[in-house]
């Protein structure tokens, strides 16, 4: 089993900057692709970002692109989700996800979750 831990959440205004870390444990981190799914009131958990197991590869969700960035560091065995520009439509629960194999959109293709950390954007 693999551990995640969200941290970084909080309550911002429109404009602001907030950086998401996830930090893993009981397995490989490097082995890993990492993703950030979202959950807003109401609606269904929506794909984020995701970074590939080498971190050469990244991919977003199209309303974020040049607005947030995923990143690792193996040695620390944590991903992170630096968003900036942030709007009152950002606002959801960020969840950190890993998997062996998978790096896409699904979110059922992922094996682990973490617990979620609550981002609020005020307008």
């Amino acid at each position: 089993q693999m551990q995640l831990v969200e941290s970084g959440g909080g309550l911002v205004q429109a404009g602001d900057s907030l950086r998401l870390s996830c930090v893993t444990s009981g397995r490989t981190f490097s082995s890993y692709n990492m993703g950030w799914f979202r959950q807003a009131p109401g609606k269904e958990r929506d794909f984020v970002a995701a970074i590939t197991w080498k971190g050469n590869s990244t991919y977003y969700q199209n309303s974020v692109k040049g607005r947030f960035t995923i990143s690792r560091d193996n040695a620390k065995n944590t991903v992170y989700l630096q968003m900036g520009s942030l709007k009152p439509e950002d606002t959801a629960v960020y969840y950190c996800v890993a998997d062996l194999w998978y790096s896409g959109d699904s979110a059922g293709s992922y094996d682990y979750w973490g617990q979620g950390t609550q981002v609020t954007v005020s307008s």
